[in-house]
């Protein structure tokens, strides 16, 4: 996959999955700013990829504020002259059961998903517009916002916002040539280390480089965050240039498409429904159909 010649920005990209995204995108050939809350970390991550022939420089800042988004916009274009391509991956965590969460901790997590993204995704389109040649907008969603997740009120909820946008976004950037799609990654980070079933491979993974086992890569589609960097570069791409308005989940051996919501079952009653009317028939009708909650729990290794 060649991307000489493209220029991208990814968000959150000091380490983790942000780093993973930008490594690959950069030994296709692309030219990649790099952003992070934290200096020190996409000062490093940029000075990595430039050690092994990547170009790269980097841009912190917390996103979220618009004038954070346009400075990502600006040094892409005063490096590299253009934006091609830009990867919200920025993401904090602020885990906790509904009646504990504060305003704080809510509204943390939806300044930086939620705001960042639209902020961002505002001022990369904007400049893409301007240009000839379209561009690619990947946005990173979670399992936690296809199927809701404990403890995650707040995450639950911006990243099923952030793939509601993308639907959105895809429709208004059609004409532009600007493709938008969603990345709904799983893989070993400081976010899922901490899961009990994962965490003892995980360890042995990061710190001894024992590879995952198989029903983690392909049972629980769990894998490293080089896994899932794969799926960005691809959509980055003029080969998914078709591609729009997607969920595409991605981690260890397991590639998938989420569906869009839509209607499952209906029923019709002339005159309407009344309360009596429908807790009479809803056992026979649309309570067959009734959807599960919550991200499944790991199946476990193999006994």
């Amino acid at each position: 996959m060649d991307l000489t010649g493209r220029v991208a920005v990814v968000t959150g990209a000091g380490r983790g999955l942000g780093f993973a995204y930008a490594s690959a995108l950069a030994a296709a050939g692309a030219s990649v700013v790099l952003n992070d809350a934290d200096p020190d970390a996409a000062a490093g991550a940029a000075e990595q990829i430039t050690g092994v022939g990547g170009r790269a420089v980097a841009e912190p800042g917390a996103v979220g504020p618009a004038e954070v988004a346009t400075a990502l916009v600006e040094r892409a274009v005063h490096e590299y002259g253009r934006l091609d391509a830009l990867v919200t991956n920025a993401g904090v965590l602020r885990d906790r059961i509904l009646w504990k969460m504060s305003d704080e901790e809510f509204d943390t997590v939806v300044d930086v998903h939620l705001r960042g993204t639209f902020t961002c995704v505002r001022a990369a389109v904007r400049r893409m517009r301007e240009q000839e040649g379209g561009g690619r907008i990947i946005v990173v969603g979670s399992p936690a916002g296809q199927r809701g997740n404990v403890g995650q009120t707040n995450y639950s909820a911006v990243k099923a916002g952030i793939v509601g946008m993308v639907r959105t976004w895809a429709m208004e950037c059609a004409k532009a040539g600007i493709t938008v799609n969603a990345v709904v990654p799983v893989a070993a980070t400081a976010m899922t280390a901490t899961i009990p079933a994962f965490a003892p491979h995980v360890e042995a993974w990061r710190d001894d480089g024992v590879p995952l086992p198989d029903w983690l890569r392909a049972g629980e589609g769990f894998g490293s965050p080089d896994d899932a960097a794969g799926l960005v570069v691809f959509l980055a791409s003029a080969a998914a240039a078709s591609v729009t308005g997607q969920a595409v989940g991605i981690g260890g051996d397991k590639l998938s498409l989420w569906t869009h919501p839509e209607e499952l079952t209906v029923s019709y009653r002339d005159g309407g429904w009344s309360a009596d009317a429908i807790a009479g028939v809803w056992a026979s009708t649309l309570g067959r159909y009734t959807q599960q909650v919550g991200i499944p729990a790991p199946a476990g290794p193999p006994e």
